[in-house]
């Protein structure tokens, strides 16, 4: 066998060797899957016809328009507020079944189109129509979850000062309300400075107004 033959023996040899090595390279820097929570599959809905309430897993939040408008006409507060506001907390997936995975990880979770946590739905249903409603239902009733963020806007506005030296208008204390809760909305009324948190849910507010008004049209 000649030199050059006997070189390109070896070489293959080596080739052949190193093979499942560089397989099990390539492998290992195949991407994880994603971190948190998985993504909702596509609603099966067998829902019928005749309902109005969208599917809270499929529907845009522009389809909850009829809701916004009927359940803040009943709480007295203002549809273009609740409606903004439910775009601000449609940043995560509404499927019942993630909700309810996520909050087995998680107890603290909110439930609902409208991130509703239980003491704050609790607290909110007491004396109203739906006082016999659980927080465990929101997940699968956009309709509650709509009316009860309806209703938790009306208590804050309840709780608001007459008038307050911070340069906020009253919907975007109720929405700074609704994010951070009625004593920080007092503090911020006064004169307080939002943290990172509640000024950025402020600004995705602004980011969303006129998206809210169209929806309402």
């Amino acid at each position: 066998m000649s030199n050059s033959r006997r070189r390109s023996g070896r070489r293959l040899r080596y080739l052949l060797a190193r093979a499942p090595v560089a397989a099990v390279l390539v492998a290992g820097c195949a991407p994880a899957g994603p971190a948190g929570p998985p993504r909702a599959s596509a609603p099966t809905s067998s829902a019928p016809a005749a309902s109005a309430s969208p599917s809270a897993g499929s529907a845009s939040t522009a389809g909850f328009a009829p809701q916004v408008r009927r359940y803040s006409a009943a709480a007295g507060v203002d549809a273009q507020l609740l409606m903004a506001i439910l775009y601000n907390e449609s940043y995560k997936p509404h499927d019942p079944k993630l909700e309810r995975a996520w909050q087995k990880m998680d107890p603290n979770a909110a439930f609902g189109v409208a991130n509703m946590h239980r003491g704050t739905f609790d607290d909110t249903k007491r004396g109203r129509d739906f006082a016999g409603r659980t927080w465990e239902e929101l997940p699968d009733d956009p309709d509650l979850a709509i009316e009860a963020a309806a209703w938790y806007l009306h208590d804050l506005a309840a709780v608001l000062p007459a008038h307050w030296p911070a340069r906020y208008t009253r919907d975007e204390l109720l929405a700074l309300g609704y994010n951070a809760g009625p004593g920080s909305m007092k503090s911020f009324a006064g004169g307080a400075t939002p943290g990172p948190v509640a000024q950025s849910y402020l600004d995705r507010l602004h980011a969303n107004w006129d998206a809210a008004a169209e929806a309402l049209r």
